[in-house]
């Protein structure tokens, strides 16, 4: 299937929202253009484009109709999507492409965990699109993601993963936790060491064969996420090893992996589809887009089973997001730059929302009825639209560096190890240092 999207141990799934007020069909037609006048220069006899959009994993523009709605509007364009189920399988193919200036895309779909790489040494090979779109529409951090120390933009911005915190209240309630979103969100309130006190509390009436949390990891990236100093300082220099977030969220890991609290299972792995599946999961650090991924894993029966709150504590995280970006060798430029402006325009936006629970990080669409009233019906109802957006606005400004998704990824690994094989924590650190330091050089 289609619809896995994978990078630093994050992938997706539909999500199905329920909203009130207009529909995605009226608000797709806003936003968009009357403009065919590009340059033609890949147009076939009759004048015809195709644009292609290149991407991984599952952006929502076919589940949304998007591409459908662009050709009506555009009735000399259609758009073609080559998705590549895995980023980690599509990012070495995009650097060669964009080493060789051949084979890319129109459209290329860019990962945060990757952004600062390319704008530090690939920015010259994409279109400026500073122009194009405007920043301010956006959170206040996100397109600083993509800007260049000169002011150009390489990217657009898609979705983003304003953290949650997603909870079965079946085994909260046998466990004997409250399963009100208000009553468990004033639990967690003091952050992730509290969360760590309730799987304790979770722990001690837990139905036989359950667990309290999927993954430690999992955890991990969560704390990690609401700090804005994560892998790099501000001048670029690696500093992981000392880095306060990175300690903290290692040190509760390993806590998490000691005390039992967790069923060591690596994220969107087939076991853990199993356990959501099976129940035997209690809580699960939720970005926007997870939520999907536990809908469709744990599947109909267990509708009506989960909730969603804030996340623990008072700082806000993001998890994810991605980017649309066009490169210059593309053949068609110009046409490519409206089709992003549009794709990322809050109406689109909202839609993919609708469509699958991609968050919107164009700030504009958050007062949309798509996005503002959006339930989820899986989740109890839970007010998605509003908690997402509480949390997107107070997320703070990440200093990301350029091998972020490497750092993320081996250090999930031997989290993994800890929990699974019984690592001991030290042993496990130092097999990720040195892992880490021959990839950073």
């Amino acid at each position: 299937m289609r619809i896995t999207r994978t990078v630093a141990g994050r992938s997706r799934r539909v999500a199905v929202l329920a909203t009130t007020g207009l529909t995605a069909s009226a608000l797709l037609l806003t936003g968009c253009s009357s403009d065919d006048s590009d340059s033609n220069e890949s147009s076939d006899a009759n004048g015809k484009i195709t644009l292609t959009v290149a991407d991984f994993g599952q952006f929502g523009y076919k589940e949304a109709g998007l591409f459908a709605k662009y050709h009506e509007l555009h009735p000399n364009i259609t758009v073609k999507e080559d998705t590549t189920a895995d980023e980690k399988v599509y990012y070495p193919k995009l650097l060669q492409q964009l080493n060789s200036g051949s084979g890319l895309a129109d459209v290329q779909g860019l990962e945060v965990g990757r952004i600062k790489e390319l704008v530090d040494t690939k920015a010259d090979q994409f279109a400026d699109l500073s122009k194009v779109i405007d920043v301010n529409e956006f959170v206040s951090w996100k397109e600083k993601q993509a800007t260049t120390a000169d002011g150009k933009v390489i990217g657009a911005g898609t979705d983003i993963g304003p953290m949650s915190l997603c909870y079965n209240t079946e085994l909260f309630k046998k466990a004997g936790l409250p399963t009100d979103r208000k009553e468990v969100a004033a639990k967690i309130s003091g952050g992730w060491e509290d969360y760590l006190k309730l799987g304790e509390e979770y722990k001690k009436k837990a139905p036989a064969g359950t667990f309290y949390m999927d993954s430690a990891s999992a955890m991990f990236n969560a704390v990690v996420s609401s700090n804005a100093k994560q892998y790099y300082d501000e001048s670029g220099k690696p500093i992981y090893k000392e880095s306060p977030s990175v300690q903290q969220g290692w040190n509760l890991a390993a806590e998490a992996a000691d005390k039992k609290l967790t069923q060591g299972l690596a994220q969107f792995s087939d076991p853990w589809a199993a356990a959501l599946r099976k129940g035997t999961i209690a809580t699960v650090a939720c970005p926007a887009w997870m939520a999907g991924q536990i809908s469709v894993n744990a599947g109909d029966a267990n509708k009506g089973k989960w909730n969603i709150t804030t996340a623990p504590g008072t700082t806000a995280a993001n998890w994810g997001g991605s980017f649309l970006g066009v490169p210059k060798a593309g053949k068609n430029v110009d046409e490519a730059t409206k089709l992003v402006k549009w794709l990322t325009a809050p109406e689109q936006q909202a839609a993919v929302f609708k469509a699958i629970g991609s968050f919107p990080s164009n700030k504009g669409a958050y007062e949309l009825p798509d996005v503002k009233n959006a339930k989820l019906p899986y989740f109890n109802d839970a007010p998605i639209g509003q908690i997402y957006a509480d949390e997107a606005k107070s997320i703070p400004e990440t200093i990301l560096g350029p091998k972020d998704a490497a750092i993320k990824d081996t250090i999930s690994t031997q989290i993994n190890n800890m929990e699974q094989r019984g690592t001991k924590p030290d042993d496990a650190w130092d097999a990720a240092t040195k892992a880490i330091d021959k990839v950073i050089g």
